[in-house]
């Protein structure tokens, strides 16, 4: 049996855009398919000068701009047990790829092949009813998601309990609260029992507690064996759960590999100082009397020179090349994240180096950031002038497990294992 749980090629989807044809009646619908022949051929047959019908013109063809790629040939697989999270901006095509593996929308071009009994969390509350009680609804909204009566049956109290719905289970839907109604919609969704979970954007209802409630579900199941799909607009959800990341971007992968590069790209790219970052894609100037080359993580040695995945010390290097000696110099550093706001920074003065190349090194004991991407800054002085200033590439990859607070607005920036207790008072 092989280990692959989701293997899509070329999948591609094509939607067209503009205004919808109006619905036809019955007796309008036969009217239209006895006589369109005859008015196809005659609506082809411009007329001449004198009236007379000249020959068939031809078939106006609908133009290239009224259609549009929301997925454009899209290939990856997933294997059993693995939790993939898919990222990108709103119109990349994310929920598209999420109905076409659920087989609610059809590929344009492509396939999709899909070993096991797939779940789909895809739009919470879809066919609950607001005439219906909350004990109906379950039982309708879980036979629209696959599961039989004896599920339903075993799972009920559970579904109940989750909601924390139990004392207006027999009211209809209606007369709920929107954080009532979204409890109950996540937890029938959530107790699907299925080998492969594909989820859009749900962990974003209800308040924070709840949250965290729901967050915890989706863990149980990536460490339950399941295969998921997760698409959240929360970063950290995504690097808390997967493990491999897609970027999708106007309906193409843009980015693909480990959770923790990818997420940091797209942070990068959405950045608000993503002109400032440019300046890493602009060669240093030549003949500078001082020029920073290059900057690595020397120990621990990670998966890449960039990349810092311990909580514990660690030293950077920087590699400063001087064309003469410098007597009265000043070396500035700062670490910045993606949105601008400063971390660290740190400076020495009465630097002094002969000319030619030196390594600048630092020994952190730690460095507890949320993980993501940082930029580095140095910057080089004599007498005051500055000789070099460099916003650091690559950028600084933080790969270490998350200990914060589920929503990425409650975050903050440091992240550090703590350890928690309750002690009733003597």
């Amino acid at each position: 049996m092989s280990d692959v749980a989701i293997r899509v090629e070329n999948l591609s989807k094509r939607y067209r855009i503009g205004p919808r044809e109006r619905y036809k009646t019955l007796r309008e619908s036969l009217t239209s398919a006895i006589t369109s022949p005859l008015r196809r051929w005659r609506d082809r047959r411009p007329k001449t000068a004198d009236g007379s019908l000249g020959p068939p013109s031809p078939v106006s063809r609908p133009s290239p701009d009224s259609h549009i790629w929301a997925l454009k040939d899209v290939s990856f697989s997933v294997k059993h047990g693995e939790v993939l999270g898919i990222i990108g901006r709103n119109g990349a095509g994310k929920s598209t790829l999420l109905k076409i593996l659920s087989r609610i929308t059809k590929p344009t071009q492509g396939r999709a092949e899909i070993h096991g009994r797939v779940g789909s969390l895809l739009e919470v509350g879809t066919g609950f009813h607001p005439e219906l009680t909350g004990r109906e609804n379950i039982y309708l909204n879980g036979a629209i998601l696959g599961m039989r009566k004896a599920e339903i049956d075993h799972k009920f109290d559970e579904m109940v309990a989750f909601a924390e719905v139990e004392k207006f289970i027999d009211t209809p839907v209606k007369h709920y609260s929107s954080g009532m109604y979204v409890r109950l919609a996540f937890a029938v969704a959530g107790h699907l029992e299925s080998e492969i979970l594909l989820v859009d954007e749900v962990l974003a209802v209800g308040d924070l507690a709840f949250q965290r409630k729901c967050l915890g579900k989706m863990g149980e199941a990536a460490q339950s064996g399941r295969t998921v799909l997760l698409v959240s607009h929360q970063l950290n959800q995504i690097r808390r759960l997967s493990s491999q990341c897609i970027w999708l971007s106007n309906g193409h992968i843009h980015g693909q590999g480990s959770t923790t590069e990818v997420t940091a790209a797209y942070e990068l790219a959405i950045s608000t100082i993503a002109a400032q970052k440019d300046e890493d894609q602009i060669p240093h100037a030549l003949n500078r009397p001082a020029q920073f080359l290059r900057w690595e993580i020397t120990t621990p040695q990670g998966s890449a020179p960039n990349v810092l995945s311990t909580f514990g010390p660690f030293t950077v290097r920087f590699l400063v090349s001087l064309s003469r000696s410098l007597d009265n110099g000043h070396h500035g550093i700062a670490l910045w994240n993606t949105t601008g706001q400063l971390m660290w920074a740190w400076a020495v003065n009465d630097l002094r180096l002969n000319p030619g190349d030196h390594d600048l090194i630092y020994q952190f004991p730690g460095l507890p950031l949320q993980p993501g991407a940082y930029h580095w800054q140095v910057s080089l002085y004599a007498d005051g002038a500055l000789l070099d200033n460099w916003f650091c590439s690559p950028e600084l990859i933080i790969d270490t497990q998350t200990h914060g607070h589920p929503r990425d607005e409650w975050c903050g920036v440091l992240n550090f294992p703590i350890n928690f207790r309750t002690q009733p008072q003597e």
